[in-house]
């Protein structure tokens, strides 16, 4: 007897996939379920979902924003061809509900499914409801949130406050000062090359009054730059790649300089630590710059934009930070008040109800494949934000 099947339809960037991948785990936690993906060969889901070891079906589906009207049209017609072709994929599994993570590929697919009748659900994990979802929103049955601002979005009968789901190992960690503070410095698995340029020149002007240790992750090939940049304003850090185990480096950290992306901000509110935020001022509707300012408005972080991160603003920041330990604490506890490691659970649980599909009893815990995949999935995809 086959399972019953559930179709989780998008990607493109991590921050749609790995959120994705996490409610994809909880299903599979708690009830005997089919999890198919949907999205396209050019996002970061085809690598990483086939790594994960969940079935992948793909679509050729183009940007509709950020070109002009010559984008908008073709991505229109794309769209409309890749709909036709959705109705194929949703006949073929036949889902008992569809999961819209947003990205290129979910719109067709969400939308071919709602038109048959299936229940879809939208996940939202920025404070900016990104267009596929906008335009989902009136078939949608449920809305998974983790902002405010993104809620309003939405029926209030469809509104489900759950946060951003999360990778195995993010978890609350108590925050103690270290004596020699640690500046964790993040910006995905391309790196950013604003942290990267500023970040290490800042420090430079810090080291002779301050001591403190520093950690970078400076993304595929960018490490011997960044790690020639503190060798050149003589300041010792360790400087990677890629971090391959972030919830313990963020554990660890005293202060952490990153992106503003939804899903790095939910690991930090998770593990609770003070931050100073960079928003990509490039991000679609500039998402990740509202992201900041809503974590920073509860005193969990620092806010600084691009336009402003001058070497001199950074340093001043990063000085005032790290000489108040009290002030980092009360960040941190900010930070950790906003936390939510429940929340793939409590999407799948409730994903799991809106399918009709019961739960398994005596499922507690992940199964022994899903470990697997997690571990193929880290080698695969490991950083992207």
């Amino acid at each position: 007897m086959s399972l019953p099947c559930v179709l989780v339809a998008g990607g493109g960037t991590g921050g749609h996939v790995f959120p994705a991948l996490a409610v994809a785990d909880a299903l599979r936690a708690l009830a005997p379920v089919e999890v198919v993906f949907c999205g396209t060969p050019r996002g970061v889901e085809a690598k990483v979902v086939p790594a994960a070891g969940w079935p992948l079906e793909l679509l050729d589906v183009a940007p509709m924003q950020g070109g002009g009207a010559s984008r908008a049209v073709r991505g229109t017609i794309v769209a409309g061809v890749a709909t036709l072709r959705s109705f194929g994929v949703v006949r073929r599994w036949r889902p008992r509900a569809v999961l819209s993570v947003g990205g290129y590929a979910s719109g067709p697919v969400s939308l071919a499914a709602a038109l048959i009748g299936i229940p879809i659900a939208l996940l939202e994990t920025n404070s900016v409801v990104g267009l596929a979802n906008r335009i989902l929103a009136p078939f949608a049955w449920r809305a998974y949130v983790a902002y405010a601002s993104a809620a309003r979005r939405f029926p209030k009968s469809a509104r489900r406050d759950f946060g951003v789901p999360l990778r195995r190992g993010f978890a609350p960690q108590a925050y103690v000062p270290r004596e020699v503070p640690r500046v964790l410095v993040m910006g995905g698995s391309q790196g950013a090359l604003a942290l990267n340029d500023l970040v290490p020149q800042a420090l430079g002007t810090l080291r002779e009054r301050r001591a403190f240790d520093v950690v970078h992750q400076a993304g595929r090939g960018r490490d011997h730059a960044v790690r020639t940049a503190y060798e050149r304003v003589k300041v010792r850090a360790v400087v990677t790649e890629f971090i391959d185990q972030p919830a313990r480096a963020m554990a660890d950290a005293d202060l952490i300089i990153s992106r503003s992306g939804a899903a790095t901000l939910a690991e930090l509110a998770v593990i609770g630590r003070a931050a100073l935020l960079v928003p990509f001022p490039y991000a679609t509707e500039d998402h990740q710059r509202r992201n900041a300012e809503e974590v920073a408005a509860v005193g969990a972080a620092v806010c600084v934009l691009q336009s402003g991160a001058s070497v001199s603003r950074l340093a001043g920041e990063i000085d005032r930070l790290l000489a108040d330990p009290i002030l980092r604490t009360s960040m941190a506890e900010a930070s950790a008040r906003r936390g939510r490691p429940s929340a793939a659970e409590d999407v799948a649980r409730d994903f799991l109800g809106l399918a009709g599909i019961a739960l398994q009893a005596n499922r507690d815990d992940r199964s022994e494949g899903s470990t697997t995949a997690e571990k193929n999935l880290l080698e695969c995809g490991r950083g992207v934000a």
